[in-house]
């Protein structure tokens, strides 16, 4: 059993990068004409950037730095991007809020996913205007600021059809989705159960799901039915109605299902616990992690995990193989994301739109916190022509 996510490369892997290879045949033409050329050099010195300075909520934890001077000389491999928008992601302030100062390496620029143009591709395979959108690998490195330096292969160029606004939340959520569902092996005609459909994750999980073919079961609350169903849910359990547990224990799936993909984070063990009953058995159950907000709360969800891991079965184990979503920012995997996004497949949601002063960072940071956000919440940081 494992607690790490890797992309695997299988049968479904191939396929689906077969696909993608066609949709890059068919979407890749508009990167080959002329590129709009123009001086793109930072016309300021410096450049401001919300940086996590102390352990807290948003409101205590994050300070706007101004006066920072913007790179010139760039490490091989990496790009100078002017940021147009940046998407929050709930890990950003679930951090905040937990981990000590000497842990999370504060202080540091907030955030991780972003849209802009590249300013300065320093010898990489961008050129000066190029719309790009990307995601951190180095949490200490992030993206809520006017300028970032990137690695060129946590990078793709933004898709024709999607503003920076919408590119600003493409490659975490999405990464994740895809490798995670890359790892649970399933296949076309399998059957998929995704709980917190309505989430960023969730939402991206469902619409590749279809693309390759597989039904999805999926939960959110009874107002988000409607958004579940136009993406194309084949089944929606509103989990406000009843513990999911036992609503699956009274009325299990046949066939069970092939795989689980807990998009909401472990919020109740018991899901785990009992998918022996509704999780096929070499089925795999993944979720995408909690944090929840007392550390006695997250002891008691490990010890209930790994006793249902590690047990046998007549003592209780879970005999299904458990896992986590870690996202990796590779290349790969962002021309995926992007070629589907490219081809309508793949249509990002946007929740609401804040602006890059005190007021607008605060207000972006509370819409996310009472995870009744509906897409993703992005704050735009310039306009695009500028």
């Amino acid at each position: 059993m494992t607690a790490n996510i890797h992309v695997i490369a299988n049968s479904n892997y191939n396929s689906i990068l077969i696909q993608s290879s066609h949709i890059y045949r068919q979407t890749r033409i508009w990167a080959f004409l002329p590129r709009i050329r123009s001086d793109f050099s930072p016309t300021m010195a410096t450049y401001s950037a919300w940086f996590v300075v102390r352990r807290g909520l948003p409101s205590k934890a994050l300070e706007l730095k101004t006066g920072l001077s913007i790179p010139t000389k760039l490490a091989d491999g990496h790009v100078l991007v002017k940021v147009h928008a940046v998407a929050l992601n709930p890990v950003g302030y679930k951090l905040m809020r937990t981990l000590p100062d000497f842990l999370d390496g504060r202080p540091h620029i907030a955030e991780l996913d972003m849209a802009g143009v590249v300013v300065d591709p320093n010898g990489s395979e961008f050129g000066v205007g190029d719309k790009v959108f990307g995601g951190t690998p180095d949490v200490k490195r992030g993206t809520l600021a006017e300028y970032v330096v990137f690695p060129s292969s946590a990078l793709a160029l933004t898709p024709p059809n999607v503003s920076a606004v919408e590119a600003a939340g493409l490659a975490v959520v999405n990464l994740t989705a895809y490798q995670t569902l890359m790892t649970l092996k399933i296949d076309s005609g399998q059957t998929i159960f995704i709980n917190g459909g309505s989430s960023s994750v969730g939402m991206a999980a469902i619409q590749i799901a279809k693309f390759m073919g597989c039904k999805v079961v999926a939960t959110a609350s009874g107002r988000n039915k409607d958004l579940l169903l136009n993406l194309g849910v084949d089944e929606f359990i509103d989990y406000t109605a009843e513990p999911l547990s036992e609503r699956l224990l009274k009325q299990p799936p046949t066939p069970k299902f092939h795989a689980i993909y807990d998009a909401a984070g472990l919020t109740d063990p018991a899901l785990y616990l009992n998918s022996t009953a509704y999780l096929a058995p070499d089925g795999m159950y993944i979720t995408a992690g909690t944090m929840p907000k007392t550390g006695k709360e997250f002891v008691e969800m490990l010890r209930q995990i790994f006793e249902g891991m590690f047990r046998p079965t007549w003592l209780g184990g879970v005999p299904r193989e458990f896992g986590v979503s870690m996202v990796q920012f590779e290349k790969k995997s962002l021309e995926i994301v992007r070629d589907l996004v490219a081809q309508g497949a793949l249509k990002p949601k946007v929740d609401s739109v804040h602006t890059f002063d005190r007021d607008g960072v605060m207000q972006a940071y509370e819409k996310l916190m009472t995870k009744h956000a509906v897409g993703k919440v992005v704050i735009k940081v310039v306009n695009e022509n500028e």
